[in-house]
């Protein structure tokens, strides 16, 4: 069973917000597109991440979509220091919104407390407006 990562959107106000984001990061490596995203501590269980795991989203305080990681690779930043580059895949998968406390970094989520997909979740009905949403969740209504 893969192994995920989890994540906060810093900066980012909802989900096409960090679409439109990545669509300016997006990179093509080896005839893949890729977005990059930088970090400076590289996963050690990245094997068992790049077996089929995503990075989950945490944006404005709830865990709001999930990308397949595709790639794991390290390099240098302009100080010299050593850091991870996670290559995403370009789809923003939308999960069903999960409150989630902020952190520092990244960290592992384990397959079974990994929020749903949306879709998976009968979520095929109108959407909530992002703001709406929130709101509602912060009354605890959501």
């Amino acid at each position: 069973m893969p192994l995920h990562l989890i994540k906060l959107a810093v900066g980012i106000d909802d989900l096409d917000h960090l679409a439109a984001v990545q669509a300016r990061r997006t990179r093509t490596v080896d005839g893949r597109s890729m977005i990059p995203v930088f970090t400076r501590r590289v996963p050690k269980r990245g094997e068992e991440i790049l077996a089929g795991g995503s990075i989950y989203w945490v944006v404005r305080g709830s865990v709001a979509a999930r990308q397949r990681v595709i790639a794991i690779d390290t390099t240098v930043d302009e100080e010299g220091e050593s850091c991870c580059i996670l290559g995403m895949d370009p789809q923003l998968v939308a999960t069903v919104p999960t409150p989630h406390r902020p952190f520092q970094g990244w960290r592992y989520l384990d397959p079974e407390t990994a929020p749903r997909d949306l879709s998976d979740a009968g979520g095929q009905g109108d959407e909530l407006p992002a703001h709406l949403a929130a709101e509602l969740r912060s009354l605890g209504l959501l």
